[in-house]
């Protein structure tokens, strides 16, 4: 093994060809989001308590936007999965005895949190004898909040809050219980701003029903990975609501104590600025249920029932059997059960195929794969002998590393002299190969870290760019989120959504920003003559996922191109089709893999451009009318009718036809009797406004009593039919 890298595997020259092929695939802003909404068994019947989504992400306006004394970090956690707009007259609201925690750690020296801020919420009826939830100026489920706050593991003590107690905004009923004066006689976009509270820190905070920024084809990813082709894919969380707390924070509140201050001359890859967040959600241990419809009485220490760090983990990660347990842990106790499920994930049983396709290597003895069954997913084919043959092991027969589940992976440069002074050494000796190094367990050196302690600027973790082919010599300095959690260097992980502060935040309106986060980063430091060279410096969209989570990252699809192996292969350690004699690394398969669409390309809504940059939740009234109008348009028709009905029906003399539209459109409306002949023509070609409609029809004396039918037309094409009868 001590000549186990005897000569450079790939020129470096090669990268210098790869701009625009890679750039031009990595430019499809495909998205593909997911996260916690309904991800285990137990916490799917107390949707009040489940963490549905956590980002963190530096501040992206203003003077936040600067590495100085003005920067801060903005924290979301998202509970209540699938909330409908139209859900009353009992809407969603965070909950009674509940505690809603937000968790961050700044050390790797200290043991457990380092601040955590907790929210305790309050529901009242201000007017029980309604069973509206808005009316005359008064709300029912009302609800306001505290803050407390614990520092180094300290008690909890009051926040601060300027405005006291913290208001939460109503349900976005409709207008007439928001705008009218018979509701609050207001805007909710000035609801809204009114609820925005700060501490005394600077801190800005915000609690209240948003839309849910995620997206997913959930009925397709989760019926057996069949992953839909644009067009036919469905967003599930389309037009559905959330609750959010939303905290922007100091980098100053955030960083370890320790720590200087953040200024301009910061290094970007500074471990004094790197966090992890997770969120979590504890109710009391005892539960009483009254017989006599009383509110029911709770006691005992407060449980946790749900936590969330980085997204997808215990929706897709976790099997179904480990899932409640998970919920309960916190990332300082992780249970080795998950590091195996990171190891080894069961999505790396279907990104290969049980029969191999050349140039693959024969499957592993006694595994078996499915990348047949799931075609959806046939894009994103592993690495089976990467770097097969070329002059590895002192000569040209080195099988190459394959990362197909229960593979050796890298394990087999465990010990090797090689490995000195990069994280892949022993522990003894400065690293971490025990935990990165594990037999039969591959991706213990890619998807476990990532997931669990993060990257560090160490080799092999650095770009391929003047690796001169040689994975485990020094390159591109990348990223540096790398802290641990656990209780000994052996275990030294725990799930959490890191985010080193130091990285400045990547306009929203720059033409380089991604939604593909860290991967677009790697694209341009391999690939742009910009930032293909050695030095430290910033490459727009570092400030994304993994490197913490923006609301406009596209973390599923970058989640399955790193199961697929991308990451492996940012390192220099190439796909199976590539050859030494290629004058372009990105190969074919590498170009499937950048290429991956998953279906869902875009949120139901923009995002706001200041805090609280989550949008305003949806209207009872209109996300049914928008969703028919957004269908109707991607399938090339004018927008649906949402409803039509006839009245009075029967009628004797005359009937008032009225229908519901999600936008304006032209239409005509025909009479017919049963057999299908035309008896009158209401209106042809008119042009009706967005929302209801009334149209009058005074049949002549001509027109028997019996049943008869209103056809209503855009173009050609029916889109309802209502029968009515006359007398």
């Amino acid at each position: 093994m001590k000549h186990l890298l005897t000569r450079p595997l790939v020129q470096a020259a090669l990268l210098a060809t790869t701009v625009g092929g890679v750039l031009a695939l990595s430019g499809q802003h495909n998205k593909l989001e997911a996260s916690s909404h309904r991800e285990a068994p137990l916490i799917a019947d107390d949707p009040l308590a489940d963490n549905t989504d956590l980002y963190a992400f530096r501040t992206p306006d203003g003077t936040g936007a600067v590495n100085g004394p003005d920067a801060s970090v903005t924290i979301i956690a998202d509970y209540i999965p699938l909330e409908l707009p139209q859900g009353g007259p009992n809407y969603n609201t965070f909950g009674e005895n509940i505690r809603y925690e937000i968790h961050v750690k700044n050390s790797a020296t200290t043991t457990g949190d380092d601040i955590t801020y907790r929210f305790t919420f309050t529901r009242t009826n201000q007017d029980p004898t309604t069973f509206f939830n808005i009316r005359l100026g008064q709300q029912n489920l009302k609800t306001t909040y505290t803050l407390e706050k614990s520092v180094a593991g300290g008690a909890f003590v009051a926040a601060g809050l300027s405005t006291f107690p913290g208001n939460v905004p109503p349900p976005n009923v409709g207008p007439r219980s928001i705008s009218s004066a018979a509701g609050l006689n207001s805007t909710y976009s000035a609801i809204m701003a009114s609820a925005v509270n700060n501490l005394n820190d600077g801190t800005k905070i915000f609690c209240g029903p948003v839309d849910d920024p995620f997206f997913v084809d959930l009925g397709g990813i989760f019926d057996l990975g069949g992953v839909r082709a644009p067009g036919a894919a469905r967003d599930a969380v389309a037009r559905k609501n959330t609750h959010a707390i939303v905290m922007q924070i100091p980098v100053s509140v955030l960083k370890k104590a320790s720590a200087p201050a953040l200024t301009s001359t910061t290094n970007i890859l500074d471990s004094n600025f790197i966090i992890g967040v997770w969120a979590s959600a504890s109710r009391p241990a005892t539960r009483v249920l009254s017989a006599t419809g009383a509110a029911p009485t709770v006691s005992g220490n407060y449980v946790q029932v749900s936590r969330i760090g980085m997204p997808l983990l215990n929706e897709v990660i976790n099997p179904i059997g480990a899932k409640d347990a998970w919920n309960a842990a916190t990332p300082y106790a992780e249970a080795a059960a998950t590091d195996d499920y990171l190891s080894n994930p069961e999505l790396g049983l279907y990104v290969a195929d049980n029969v191999p396709v050349a140039p693959a290597a024969p499957k592993v003895a006694g595994q078996t794969y499915y990348g047949e069954a799931v075609p959806g997913f046939g894009p994103l084919r592993i690495q089976t002998k990467s770097l097969a043959g070329q002059a590895l092991l002192g000569g040209s027969s080195f099988p190459g590393f394959d990362f197909r589940n229960g593979a050796a992976g890298v394990s087999a440069l465990a010990g090797s002299p090689v490995l000195a002074g990069t994280a892949l050494a022993p522990i003894a000796q400065g690293g971490y190969g025990e935990y990165l190094l594990v037999a039969g367990k591959p991706r213990s050196v890619d998807i476990k870290p990532i997931f669990h302690t993060g990257v560090p600027n160490a080799i092999p973790y650095q770009l391929a760019t003047g690796k001169g082919g040689n994975p485990l010599a020094a390159g591109k300095p990348f990223i540096n989120n790398f802290l641990l959690v656990g209780a000994g260097a052996g275990n030294p992980g725990g799930d959490m959504l890191r985010l080193n502060m130091a990285v400045p935040p990547t306009s929203r309106t720059s033409a380089a920003f991604s939604s593909e986060g860290l991967l677009a980063a790697a694209v341009a430091g391999l690939t742009d003559p910009a930032f293909n060279n050695t030095t430290v410096q910033f490459i727009p969209n570092m400030d994304g996922f993994p490197n913490g989570r923006r609301l406009e990252d596209d973390i599923t699809r970058i989640e399955l191109q790193a199961v697929g192996g991308v990451v492996l292969a940012a390192l220099g350690l190439w796909y199976d089709d590539f050859t030494p004699t290629s004058t372009n690394p990105v190969t074919a398969q590498l170009g499937r893999v950048l290429g991956f669409n998953a279906g869902i390309t875009a949120n139901d809504t923009t995002f706001r451009a200041a805090f609280p940059y989550v949008q305003t939740p949806w209207s009872g009234t209109n996300a049914q009318r928008i969703a028919l109008a957004q269908r109707s348009s991607s399938l090339g028709l004018s927008p649906s009718v949402t409803v039509a009905q006839a009245y009075p029906n029967p009628f004797l003399d005359r009937t008032t036809l009225r229908f519901d539209l999600p936008a304006k459109a032209t239409m005509s409306v025909v009479i017919s009797d049963v057999t299908g002949r035309k008896v009158a023509t209401v209106a042809r070609d008119k042009a009706f406004a967005e929302g209801v409609n009334e149209l009058q029809w005074t049949p002549s004396r001509e027109v028997a009593p019996g049943q008869y039918i209103a056809t209503l037309y855009i173009g050609k094409t029916v889109v309802q039919s209502v029968r009515i009868e006359r007398q």
